[in-house]
C-alpha cells in the first residue's frame, strides 16, 4: 500500500463514516449502504483512479436516489 492509496482510503473512509451515521440516524437506507460502501471501496478495488472513480459515483448516489 503507498502513500496514495493510504490518503484515499482516509478520504474516502472518512466520509463514509459521515454518510452512514447520517443515514442511521435519518433511516436513510441510501446513504448508510453508500456511506458502508464507500468504507470499504479502497479495500476492494485496486489503483487510485478506479478508487477515486468509484468514490465519487458512491457520493453523488445519495443526491440522485431518494427512497
Amino acid at each position: 500500500m503507498n502513500q496514495t492509496s493510504l490518503l484515499l482510503s482516509v478520504l474516502f473512509g472518512s466520509i463514509g463514516a459521515g454518510y452512514a451515521l447520517y443515514g442511521k440516524r435519518q433511516d436513510h437506507i441510501v446513504c448508510l449502504v453508500c456511506g458502508l460502501l464507500l468504507g470499504a471501496v479502497s479495500f476492494l478495488l485496486d489503483g487510485p483512479w478506479t478508487t477515486v472513480a468509484a468514490g465519487l459515483a458512491l457520493m453523488a448516489v445519495p443526491f440522485f436516489v431518494r427512497l
